[in-house]
């Protein structure tokens, strides 16, 4: 996949199925429909699709959505499309974030990951994350995440 080809926009109502979608490949704890609207109503909120092809046509191939209040912001939710996987989506995603966050003054990051999810642990250390700690039961009240934290 050309990554020069990809474009990152704003979620937008139509993107909801194919987002919900991709969201549902990641156990333990997918967003339904619901929660990514939600978020998208949300004042601290900011949710983006990333898409390859055409714009008017283009299907989600990854999305974002994270909440900046103050100098913090948090990461709630990244997900990339299976078959696209591999490809330094995810990257470019966390690029974009990070650089979103640097704009509007944000000093620190943090998110939560499944400390099994090792290809999403090795994206956060490779951009500077550290662990700072442990959420017990923290997906669906039965398993742990791991919280990272990262200074900008």
């Amino acid at each position: 996949m050309n990554l020069e080809s990809l474009t990152i926009r704003k979620l937008d109502a139509w993107d909801l199925e194919e987002v919900v979608s991709i969201s549902a490949t990641f156990p333990p704890n997918p967003w339904s429909k619901k929660m990514f609207i939600e978020e998208m109503h949300h004042p601290n909120a900011s949710c983006y699709v990333m898409t390859s092809g055409k714009p008017s046509g283009a299907s989600p191939v990854g999305f974002i959505c994270f909440r900046k209040v103050g100098e913090e912001s948090e990461l709630l939710n990244i997900g990339v499309h299976p078959k696209s996987r591999g490809c330094g989506i995810g990257k470019k995603l966390m690029a974009f974030y990070m650089e979103e966050c640097r704009q509007r003054g944000v000093k620190t990051l943090y998110l939560e990951v499944d400390p099994e999810n090792l290809p999403a642990v090795h994206l956060y250390q490779s951009l500077s994350y550290r662990k700072d700690g442990v959420r017990r039961k923290f997906y669906q009240g039965r398993f742990d995440a791991l919280l990272m934290v990262k200074e900008i």
